[in-house]
């Protein structure tokens, strides 16, 4: 039986179907969801930009704000240290070392200096090993307190940056007083270091250690626990520890993926197997293990080891010449090679030194821990948003004097 209902005069049942018919054009019929295809759109992020700090170009693909591919540019820093290292005696070269990791100074000064005592087979004095170690310590928690610092400033927190800075300018103050520089410090030489720790050194970094212990968990209630920063670094950039091998990544970045390994305890140089301290792994504590957080507390926590490290120094340390040992003329055997490893605060440097038997190096090649850290960036950024890049570029805490040299 015909619809019988009362409607308006031209009104279309519900169950009508509606086909408008367009002169000369053609019937294509439902659209596909995979025929919408999007372009990839190109980012430049740095190196005119503040978390790169005019030294690193990241060269991003991006599906609207999604990242798909992440291309690092390097070279901005380059200053051909190991070239001129061929035309430097090896004291000369020590400066330069100062000026690849320029926040770990006195890291740099002492894994080239090992290298070249290997070669050369010093025997240092007791004194000047606990002296080496106290100011490799003590640069390590200045970096990681920049690190601590910027990480914060970079995703939009500026006040942990004014606090880190105080306790850094404490530390430079301890450096000053010893060797007269405060970031730059050509301290640590072959066969010694160029001044031992003057009186009252002693009593004034004991007292720095004893602020600095009770200002950590100041830093962790500023910062580590705050729910805005944990949200933008949880589950962001996660590195599972079998990607961590493949890139060859070492230090507080590998670390970070849980896995326990410091040359300071586990291949140890120096009097490193003297001192009793952890090694903070990541854990997933607030998210994925192997995250931006995982990376980040791993250093923070490494802080508070440096300074057991330092206590223990400063109780141990005996009496003697520090230039002892310092050879008048650096003049390794012809023909001899090697590679040494230490553990600076970004990771495993290693230098290679060849001697052809004169004061000058043959080659000189670093093996540099940031470099390898930068290779993983697209396994890092891939599939997070824009935004989330700076997050993982704090957490991987790179320094490009060092990747550049």
């Amino acid at each position: 039986m015909a619809d019988t209902t009362d409607r308006p005069e031209g009104a279309v049942p519900e169950a009508a179907t509606v086909t408008v018919d367009y002169p000369g054009v053609p019937d294509i019929g439902p659209l596909e969801d995979d025929s919408l295809e999007s372009e990839l759109m190109t980012l430049n992020m740095g190196p005119q930009h503040p978390s790169t700090h005019g030294v690193l170009r990241l060269e991003l693909k991006t599906d609207g704000e999604i990242v798909d591919n992440v291309r690092p540019h390097i070279g901005y820093l380059h200053r051909c240290f190991e070239k001129h290292a061929e035309s430097l005696s090896y004291p000369q070269v020590v400066p330069f070392t100062d000026r690849m990791d320029y926040l770990a100074a006195m890291n740099n000064n002492l894994a080239f200096c090992l290298a070249v005592e290997k070669l050369l087979e010093v025997e240092l004095p007791e004194r000047v090993e606990y002296v080496r170690v106290i100011m490799c310590e003590l640069n390590r928690i200045a970096s990681h307190l920049v690190s601590f610092g910027t990480y914060g400033m970079d995703i939009g927190a500026f006040t942990p940056f004014l606090f880190a800075f105080r306790e850094r300018e404490d530390i430079f103050d301890l450096f000053e007083m010893t060797c007269g520089a405060r970031m730059l410090y050509n301290y640590i030489w072959v066969g010694g270091v160029s001044h031992d720790l003057p009186p009252g050194f002693t009593e004034k970094c004991r007292a720095f250690l004893d602020k600095f212990e009770d200002k950590m968990i100041e830093y962790n209630d500023l910062l580590s626990h705050n729910k805005i920063f944990i949200e933008r670094t949880a589950n962001v950039g996660v590195l599972p520890l079998e990607a961590a091998f493949s890139y060859n990544l070492t230090g507080p970045n590998l670390r970070g993926s849980g896995y326990r390994w410091d040359l300071r305890r586990d291949d140890p140089y120096s009097i490193y197997d003297r001192f009793e301290f952890d090694i903070p792994i990541g854990s997933g504590e607030m998210g994925q293990l192997g995250d931006c957080w995982d990376r980040y507390m791993v250093r923070i926590r490494e802080m508070a080891e440096s300074a057991k490290i330092i206590r223990q120094a400063l109780d141990q340390i005996p009496e003697g010449d520090v230039h002892k040992a310092v050879p008048r003329n650096v003049r390794p055997p012809k023909d001899v090679e090697c590679y040494f490893r230490s553990e600076t605060p970004r990771g495993e440097m290693g230098i290679y030194v060849i001697s052809d038997g004169s004061n000058v190096p043959y080659r000189v090649k670093v093996k540099s821990p940031c470099f390898t850290a930068i290779a993983a960036m697209n396994d890092l950024c891939r599939g997070h948003y824009v935004a989330d890049i700076i997050a993982v570029i704090g957490s991987i805490d790179i320094v490009l004097g060092e990747v550049d040299r």
